[in-house]
């Protein structure tokens, strides 16, 4: 089962996923349930907020499910708007323990994230990870997206943005894997060229379509270094890269809005039918699928796969696609001036723009279960099982 966790939900997600399945050719999750554990959530009103949300419920659900179609989905609804930070953290904490309590999922995706400074303190970040702490401790894997602004993310306010690299949380937290977004390059002449970093800032037509310019706008997936954590054991194969902080994001999905993905939705406020959407909201449920996927090869939860993935890309495994070109650098106009916030770079191996790389499906889901099933077995053992299932 793949948690979705939003603030309000959709108030037509089940009829949204019918009429997505129709289109797509997909069977029915096995179960869609829909529940409200942190509070109940107001009555749906066509607000901008409330439709955010509903659109965003919808594009988790979809994707997760055309990623792993056999897999139950759980939506947990909280009823207070997430807010950089500042609001609806504590009802998604609550709403995540009762999930993990009652063993109701095995992967929790989280298409949200507040900039780390964004936290009025330190300790006020750090009293939210409950659910995260329950959740390493339960056997429970959780995701979380790096963010859709590159390098600068935005304040508290939720429309300026900083001026100097930041990370969001918790995409950050150790307990947690960050996902990215990648731009695939898909052709119908032949096979698809290497993905690359997911960056639409410099797009005139995509910033055209997203805001209404020219841009240059933010637009390209988050990551960087931690001022919040410090680096962890699994990381510290790459401290040539994060340093002694905790750096994100661990691994990317296809996110770019240059080649969006399609949504349907029909709540009311907006007109019914399909949108293109794209973002490492995008990429998190699609990596929840994969997650979901690698369950149910191995026949268990995996748990935190972090330590898998940064092994699986240090032995090169073939289900890891390492992303090597773009970066994370973004530009935009604030306060009248124009500013520039240098991201990071693709490179050979793990870097801050893509994490280890992205994923090679088929391979990668039966690497990623042995892994987790046998840590202690060597590479050659590992990858012959993998193989072997494949069969």
């Amino acid at each position: 089962t793949i948690v979705i966790v939003d603030s309000y939900g959709s108030p037509t997600v089940a009829h949204d996923l019918a009429m997505f399945d129709r289109a797509a050719r997909l069977p029915p999750p096995p179960s869609l349930r829909v529940i409200q554990p942190a509070g109940k959530v107001a009555p749906y009103r066509p607000t901008g907020n409330r439709e955010g949300w509903a659109g965003e419920t919808d594009l988790d659900v979809e994707y997760a499910h055309a990623i792993a179609p056999g897999a139950s989905i759980l939506v947990a609804e909280t009823p207070t708007s997430e807010n950089e930070g500042t609001t609806g953290f504590p009802q998604i904490v609550k709403a995540e323990k009762y999930v993990i309590g009652h063993h109701l999922g095995a992967v929790i995706s989280q298409s949200f994230s507040a900039t780390e400074e964004t936290f009025a303190t330190r300790s006020a970040l750090l009293n939210l990870r409950g659910a995260y702490v329950a959740a390493a401790r339960s056997g429970v894997t959780v995701l979380a997206a790096s963010g859709d602004s590159g390098a600068a993310d935005v304040r508290y306010n939720g429309s300026t943005y900083y001026l100097h690299p930041v990370t969001s949380w918790p995409d950050s937290d150790p307990l947690v894997t960050g996902v990215g977004g990648t731009q695939l390059h898909l052709s119908a002449a032949g096979p698809p060229r290497p993905a690359t970093v997911w960056n639409d800032t410099y797009s005139v037509a995509t910033n055209q379509y997203i805001e209404g310019n020219k841009g240059p706008n933010p637009l390209a997936g988050g990551g960087g270094q931690s001022v919040i954590f410090g680096r962890p054991p699994y990381q510290d194969g790459v401290a040539g890269v994060v340093g002694n902080r905790r750096g994100v994001p661990d691994i990317s999905m296809s996110g770019a809005c240059n080649g969006a993905a399609d949504m349907y939705q029909s709540f009311p406020g907006q007109p019914v039918g399909w949108y293109p959407t794209c973002g490492t909201s995008e990429a998190t449920p699609e990596f929840a699928g994969i997650v979901a996927l690698a369950d149910q090869v191995a026949g268990h939860p995996l748990g935190l796969i972090n330590p898998y993935l940064y092994r699986l890309s240090a032995l090169r495994a073939a289900g890891i696609a390492d992303v090597v070109s773009g970066g994370t650098t973004v530009s935009f106009r604030q306060g009248g001036k124009f500013h520039t916030v240098r991201g990071f770079r693709a490179r050979p191996g793990y870097d801050l723009a893509a994490g280890v790389g992205t994923v090679d499906g088929p391979l990668f889901v039966p690497e990623l279960a042995v892994m987790a099933s046998h840590p202690s077995w060597a590479w050659p053992r590992i990858a012959a099982a993998a193989a072997s299932s494949l069969r």
